[in-house]
């Protein structure tokens, strides 16, 4: 069973998972920051309000004893008030759209480089012709040596 694994990891498959997973993680940081940093500041700037994290509705009652501050909505989740949290909600969502949309354009323009690939490929087939392979002067001369030596065996 430990040759099989040794085997499993060498076929470099997990090797090429792991790389991915890495870089998808890089990735979405990225695109975290970009969607909390750039995007959804410019849609508050829009909008008339900065901050989309405070974006929420109260669905209880604040807790008499509760001393924080009412428009804060960490402070209302700690403390045990049931909050719809909509902003971080829509934050969420626009960061999901931007790495759907480049995963997208990704797989799309790989589809594009096999499709031409495989056009190559078939019109290749279809032709039936031989690669054209670049000659050497050198070696047309060795060849007609070659086949004058097997000439002159025969006689």
């Amino acid at each position: 069973m430990l040759m099989e694994f040794k085997k499993f990891i060498a076929r470099g498959n997990v090797l090429d998972l792991a790389v991915g997973v890495v870089i998808g993680a890089a990735f979405g940081k990225i695109t975290t920051s970009l969607t909390e940093n750039v995007i959804m500041p410019l849609l508050g700037w829009i909008f008339g309000t900065i901050d989309w994290s405070n974006h929420f509705l109260v669905l209880g009652g604040i807790p008499a004893d509760y001393t924080g501050d009412t428009a804060d909505f960490a402070a209302l989740k700690e403390a045990g008030v049931p909050v719809i949290g909509y902003g971080d909600l829509i934050t969420q969502v626009v960061n999901f759209l931007l790495i759907a949309f480049a995963l997208f354009l990704l797989v799309r323009s790989a589809n594009r480089v096999m499709e031409e690939i495989e056009e190559k490929m078939v019109k290749a087939e279809n032709t039936k012709e031989e690669p054209s392979v670049p000659t050497d002067p050198q070696l047309d001369v060795l060849k007609e040596i070659r086949d004058q030596l097997k000439a002159s065996a025969k006689i």
